[in-house]
């Protein structure tokens, strides 16, 4: 495997290189090494393209447990009124409904963390299908309020296992170069999912409201056929490979993942390290949950960094924005159930397009910028949506503004910390503890969701909807203070190197990127 020795390069970052090709060549060859290498370049060109293509699939796949939670919260907003009407549940049951899925969610997030570390990252995502899949089957089929919470009990374990694996896994497999944008996947697929679920609502209202509401559940039973198909497609992640001492087929899915032989034998010196199994220095035996209960300056400095964002991505109100969005609308002066409804899609369609702005900027200007315009953005738009529902009363100029700062905060939300919530918790933390840190960063994201779900309608009647918005504006607004003190700037470094970002204080703290990045962003377009 040639020599593995240990680099400083001109940041002060410890890189690693292995033993390479001499670069010297003999005078009299370079004729036909020049013909060689012109023919080593359109094999190396090949390859790169069917690297991209496989590493795309692969996140892709991952990603279809996303559309299953996305498809839930976007179905249940237009479900939950002919619920309403069919089993004649009271305000309280509806909100409990609702808001319960993010709650039980966190206890499949908790498991998931261990789960992965045992089974592995890809059948761990079969499991989350498969519990998902039966409490969707349940809710199709339930003849009460009770039964239906058994179902949503199931639905939320599963998507609790789902939300925490599938970034995870992503930025395992992902060359650094576009983690940021892969890794952004499940975000667009939960998005994908809110507007199907949207499209569902509006597709299946006419129907009669003792069957309507349980077509637009069980529809959601589809994806599970297209996740089957995909388990014999996508390879395990090579770093939970590596966990397990199986160096050898880490390297080969490795080989797939990257084009470059060099690169691959370097990534894979960086896992062993990182792993303790490369080097003569290994981890202190402790607990990983002990470890993450009483951590390090580093690991607190990650936790903080981590757990933060998600809570912030929730907090800030935007499962209520999509789940009560009939009510939002209702509240500006819309009554009729089908325009209701319609206006629901726009939400969705502007949530779903602009993710894929992200997409393309995650990796190409980072992650700090994107969130510095996302959380000042829904700042905006949130204390707007309160001025709207406070003071322009239901006529026709108070519904489309409604409309308007509705679909700008969704718009916002989907271009950064929506899914670079997602990316930073898969990226920053160590490898031994990633799937159970990161699974603690779910628990926060979904306690957060389902406090937010289960009280906006209880808040709404205390202190008016506009009041909500306005509390909800308040917060948003901290948590652009908490991006500019304490994200690090991740884009383009290995996740080892995100590693030991985290040990210096000075960088962890925010320094690295400015305020004054976002006007580099809004130049660019």
């Amino acid at each position: 495997m040639g020599l593995v020795g240990v680099q400083e390069n001109g940041n002060g970052e410890v890189g690693l290189s292995i033993g390479t090709k001499n670069k010297y060549r003999r005078m009299d060859s370079e004729v036909t090494e020049d013909f060689d290498d012109g023919s080593h370049h359109h094999h190396q060109k090949k390859r790169s393209s069917s690297t991209r293509k496989y590493v795309l699939a692969c996140a892709i796949f991952a990603s279809l447990n996303s559309v299953l939670l996305g498809y839930d919260v976007g179905v249940m907003s237009g479900a939950i009124i002919f619920i309403h009407e069919d089993l004649k549940i009271t305000e309280v049951q509806e909100e409990v409904l609702i808001g319960c899925l993010s709650i039980l969610s966190l206890f499949g997030s908790l498991a998931g963390g261990r789960t992965s570390d045992i089974i592995g990252r890809k059948w761990t995502m079969a499991l989350a299908a498969i519990i998902f899949q039966t409490g969707a089957a349940t809710m199709t089929f339930a003849p009460s309020f009770e039964v239906l919470i058994l179902g949503r009990f199931l639905a939320g374990i599963g998507i609790g296992f789902g939300v925490m694996i599938a970034p995870i896994y992503i930025a395992e497999i992902s060359p650094s170069v576009a983690r940021g944008s892969l890794t952004s996947f499940p975000e667009i697929f939960i998005n994908l999912g809110i507007l199907l679920g949207y499209v569902s609502n509006f597709a299946f209202s006419g129907l009669p409201e003792h069957i309507n509401w349980r077509v637009m559940l069980g529809v959601g039973i589809l994806p599970s056929f297209f996740i089957g198909a995909a388990l014999f497609i996508i390879p395990e992640s090579p770093r939970w490979l590596v966990m397990k001492n199986r160096v050898e087929e880490a390297r080969t899915v490795l080989l797939k993942t990257i084009d470059n032989e060099a690169e691959v034998e370097e990534r894979l010196a960086e896992i062993l390290l990182a792993a303790g199994t490369g080097s003569t220095e290994k981890y202190e035996e402790k607990a990983v949950w002990r470890e993450l209960l009483s951590p390090s300056p580093p690991l607190r400095r990650m936790l903080i960094t981590g757990v933060g964002i998600q809570c912030f991505q929730q907090i800030t109100g935007i499962d209520a924005t999509v789940y009560y969005s009939p009510e939002i609308f209702q509240e500006a002066g819309i009554q009729d159930k089908s325009k209701l409804l319609a206006a629901t899609v726009a939400v969705g369609v502007s949530k779903t397009v602009f993710i894929l702005v992200a997409i393309f900027l995650v990796d190409k200007l980072g992650r700090k910028p994107l969130l510095y315009v996302s959380t000042i953005g829904m700042t905006i738009c949130l204390f707007s949506i309160g001025v709207t529902l406070t003071f322009l009363g239901q006529g026709q100029v108070g519904i489309a503004m409604a409309i308007l700062f509705v679909c700008s905060n969704v718009a916002f939300f989907s271009v950064g910390i929506g899914p670079v919530c997602w990316v930073l918790t898969s990226e920053i933390f160590p490898l031994k503890l990633r799937a159970q840190a990161s699974a603690l960063g779910a628990v926060g994201n979904r306690v957060c969701s389902g406090l937010v779900a289960m009280s906006f309608l209880s808040i709404s009647r205390a202190i008016s909807v506009g009041g909500t918005f306005f509390v909800f504006a308040v917060i948003s607004a901290l948590s652009v203070l908490f991006v500019y003190t304490l994200v690090p700037e991740t884009k383009g470094k290995s996740l080892e190197q995100i590693e030991l970002l985290f040990k210096d204080e000075h960088q962890w703290n925010g320094s690295e990127v400015e305020l004054g990045d976002v006007v580099h962003l809004v130049q660019k377009q």
